[in-house]
């Protein structure tokens, strides 16, 4: 098991935010994570969000031992070939620190019409995933290959080159975040690791163990899609981003133990708390999160 955190783009860097993430390495944590996007939620749409690549970026200048990483990128506002040349830059920049969270999106948290004529409506779900299912590929190959033409229905490259390529090989790990048919085939397929958030209609009035079970089952489905293509559902890292299900794991060291404890016994390899944030979803016991952070993983045994 694996223990990492997320954190919100929401901080001036030399207010705060660069200490945030050296914290981060010095409580131990896998990998720091933050948002991709334009801007998010309420409350936060109102306020300070700050880009996910050149934060990552400051990060990878400001720590030396903590893996780094977007949870998650997606098509709504991302092209194939520049996110790849940034990747590519990123990558050297940490000394080969990169983990490459990325999901189809959704019609909501504003980056979904962000880009489009006032008044557009927002992809429809079956739009997303047409986009993700071309996107993956051919963002696979651009991190892959010197020299890459492509030409898509929804994206192109035109003899794109990216030289030196990326310092992990064959290029920096993918996260795919996916639930559906389609976006476990790209998992089974593209994905070093796989992301869930469990199922978002338990996290109002659903129960922990209802949320336990509908994660069991999304994880028996990633070994069908694995099965599918003959490749080994273990070769994947499976991660739960923590806030989007009933359970209250930042309540208490104990409380996270069991919960990490019950997760790990559906394959659940890696754990991502947010970072807290007073006076949101997010908020916690900063006192809590750093005693789960130093003693959650040797609780388990």
């Amino acid at each position: 098991m694996r223990l990492s955190t997320v954190i919100l783009p929401i901080r001036r860097w030399n207010v705060g935010g660069k200490e945030v993430w050296q914290r981060a390495e010095e409580l131990g944590f896998h990998t720091a994570y933050t948002y991709d996007h334009l801007s998010w939620r309420v409350p936060f749409r109102e306020g300070p969000w700050f880009g996910a690549l050149p934060t990552l970026t400051a990060a990878a200048s400001a720590t030396e031992r903590l893996r780094l990483g977007t949870l998650v990128t997606s098509p709504n506002f991302r092209h194939p070939v520049t996110l790849a040349k940034e990747l590519i830059s990123l990558d050297d920049i940490s000394g080969g620190r990169v983990t490459l969270g990325i999901g189809a999106g959704s019609a909501g948290g504003f980056d979904a019409t962000a880009l489009l004529p006032e008044g557009a409506q927002p992809w429809t779900p079956r739009e997303r995933a047409d986009r993700f299912a071309e996107f993956v590929p051919l963002l696979d190959r651009l991190l892959s290959e010197e020299a890459v033409s492509y030409d898509g229905k929804f994206w192109s490259a035109g003899d794109v080159r990216n030289i030196p390529g990326c310092v992990q090989r064959p290029r920096l790990p993918f996260a795919v975040a996916a639930t559906g048919p389609r976006g476990l085939k790209l998992a089974a397929k593209h994905g070093q690791a796989w992301v869930t958030t469990g199922d978002p209609k338990l996290f109002e009035n659903g129960t922990p163990a209802e949320s336990l079970e509908a994660i069991r089952g999304q994880v028996a489905k990633l070994g069908a899609a694995c099965e599918a293509i003959g490749r080994d559902a273990g070769e994947l890292g499976k991660t739960l981003l923590t806030g989007f299900t009933p359970d209250r794991p930042l309540d208490s060291l104990d409380a996270f133990v069991d919960f990490a404890g019950l997760h790990a016994e559906l394959g659940i390899d890696e754990i991502v708390l947010h970072w807290p944030i007073a006076d949101t979803q997010f908020a916690a016991d900063e006192k809590v999160f750093e005693q789960i952070a130093g003693e959650g993983l040797a609780q388990l045994g």
